[in-house]
């Protein structure tokens, strides 16, 4: 599969989009420095222990209150009970640690964890657990082995470890060296929570440059193309730092609209629709709530050659990869029903079910297909961390209120 990278940089914004086989698939906006909540570690001070949903409201700082959930509370040197309850954990005016795991959504704000995990080139250093875990990415048994015997060896007494796919053929004394910055950077933030009154932020997550060179751009992607020299410049310096050897992949393009010359731009515009033709003539209809997505398929203008049952199927076929392109395209997180026309026959439903499963794990958002309702439905959960594109790029219309209809005239 042939991966490339584009970066736009106009008026301080930063866009970037990542591409398979020429078709846009991830898009990424960085509008400021709101954009680097994820990630980022707060001493915060419990404002409200609410033993009803079983969590607890933190004043971190921010215009709203994040939220930390029973599950999410790790209390020092204390092992965790199962059904523990949240009144038993934490009190009203109690300093703690938390990272921030979920982007403020709507009137929602942001959802923390007290479990922090510190992301590396290679490995992510999690400094309240003991558990190892390898990329599921990483597909060679002897690799998996080879990488969890040398996370054993390299990590600090009584913090986990998880290898990241970057490190597929990396030798141990570069992953003992990523390991042992992500130490560095854990001690910088205990030595800092300790002389740092509540609420403060103690650690800020790299922009989205930044994250994109260290979480996407490995000897996987083919190119890197950027849109200024000064852009170029930048990725170089932050490669020094990463991974040097894929210098040979950036390159500098004067264009116009980067964006709009590798079809990236129309993408967007289509992926803020509500209807998507798919090449057949078939559509595919996005309704999106709040928490939950809606996805129809239909046959549209596409007839097909030979009878109903196999036109529904091809129908269903394309649809399957093009759903699973357009949740990481929209970025769009929570609960979503897929409602694929309805097939007779056993082997089609099992050929479509294979194929969406198959487009899915290209996904890197951790996403879990729960299979058919009774009803013919296919369940999916994908986990939600930043705002989908249509939360970032549009507002609500202020004649309907978002719900894209207005009074009818003979209403009024």
């Amino acid at each position: 599969m042939l991966k490339e990278i584009i970066v736009s940089s106009h008026n301080h914004h930063v866009k970037i989009a990542l591409l398979e086989n020429r078709v846009p698939v991830e898009v990424y906006v960085e509008t400021g420095e709101d954009d680097r909540i994820v990630g980022s570690v707060f001493k915060g001070k419990v404002e409200n222990v609410l033993p009803g949903i079983e969590a607890a409201f933190v004043n971190v700082g921010l215009e709203r209150n994040a939220f930390l959930y029973v599950d999410d509370v790790v209390v020092p040197g204390r092992k965790k009970r199962h059904n523990a309850k949240i009144k038993d954990l934490l009190r009203p005016g109690q300093e703690v640690l938390v990272q921030v795991v979920k982007d403020m959504f709507g009137n929602k704000g942001p959802r923390v964890t007290m479990r922090v995990n510190l992301p590396g080139r290679f490995t992510v250093l999690m400094p309240t657990v003991s558990h190892i875990g390898v990329s599921r990415r990483i597909e060679s048994d002897r690799d998996r082995e080879r990488l969890r015997r040398i996370a054993q060896n390299v990590r600090p007494n009584g913090m986990g470890i998880i290898v990241r796919t970057a490190a597929r053929g990396v030798p141990e004394e570069i992953i003992r060296e990523d390991v042992a910055l992500l130490n560095r950077q854990w001690q910088q933030i205990q030595e800092a929570a300790q002389t740092t009154p509540a609420p403060a932020l103690l650690y800020s997550e790299q922009d989205l440059l930044g994250r994109v060179l260290r979480d996407l751009f490995t000897d996987e992607v083919e190119r890197l193309v950027v849109d200024t020299p000064q852009l170029r410049d930048q990725v170089l310096a932050l490669l020094d730092g990463i991974d040097p050897q894929l210098k040979t992949h950036v390159y500098w393009e004067n264009r116009d609209n980067v964006f709009a010359f590798y079809g990236v731009e129309q993408e967007m515009q289509k992926a803020l629709q509500r209807r998507i033709w798919l090449k057949s003539g078939g559509y595919l209809i996005f309704d999106q709530a709040e928490a939950l997505t809606a996805i129809d398929v239909n046959t549209g203008k596409y007839t097909g050659r030979t009878d109903l049952e196999h036109t529904v199927f091809q129908t269903n076929m394309e649809a399957a990869v093009e759903i699973a392109r357009q949740l990481r395209l929209r970025n769009i997180g929570g609960i979503i029903i897929v409602d694929f026309i309805d097939m007779i026959r056993e082997d089609h439903r099992a050929q479509v079910l294979a194929t969406f499963a198959a487009e899915i794990k290209k996904d890197r958002r951790r996403t879990h297909i729960l299979g058919l309702t009774r009803l013919g439905l296919v369940e999916l959960t994908r986990k939600k961390v930043y705002p989908s594109l249509a939360e970032m790029l549009l507002v609500p219309c202020p004649a309907c209120g978002g719900t894209g209809k207005v009074v009818a005239a003979h209403t009024h």
